[in-house]
């Protein structure tokens, strides 16, 4: 179940910052049975990492739900007192780390002849959009946010990554 044991020292690389993140998980690929728009699997043993933050109380929900599933009690929702915003700007410095070993899974995955690897393709191909898209401008909004203590309003000036 979600919880606020110490995951931050084994936060997984590949976590898009916010409140939302995991440490050491499971690596049955039972995350995205339950929230594919926000879970997806990586690293050197292909754990579970939040790859988009939930926005809506339905996302949060199904997010919560795989958590519910993962063995290891991996998951955690303390991000907002963990993540500043100098460690938001670092992890957004290294996304070119991170968009190569997501690209390396998606042609992997992409070759695989097993349904489940098709499917995380397809989570990898959000997580890329994502990365080249709307990230950028969510991460700003999120840094505003530990900066001001709470989301920018229309006309807010959004800080630089």
């Amino acid at each position: 179940m979600v919880g606020v044991n110490d995951k931050w020292a084994e936060k997984h690389w590949l976590n898009v910052p916010g409140p939302f993140y995991t440490g050491i998980t499971d690596n049955c690929w039972t995350g995205r049975l339950h929230a594919p728009r926000h879970i997806l699997y990586g690293g050197e043993y292909y754990n579970e990492f939040i790859y988009r933050q939930p926005v809506t109380e339905a996302e949060v929900e199904s997010v919560v739900v795989a958590a519910q599933q993962d063995p290891y009690d991996g998951f955690a929702f303390d991000g907002d007192e963990r993540w500043t915003p100098e460690a938001v700007r670092a992890w957004w410095s290294g996304r070119t780390e991170v968009e190569k070993h997501i690209t390396a899974l998606l042609a992997e995955w992409t070759a695989s002849t097993e349904p489940q690897r098709h499917e995380a393709a397809e989570g990898a191909r959000d997580f890329l959009a994502y990365l080249a898209g709307d990230l950028e401008t969510d991460l700003r909004a999120y840094v505003f946010r530990l900066e001001h203590g709470r989301y920018p309003d229309p006309g807010d000036q959004l800080p630089q990554l």
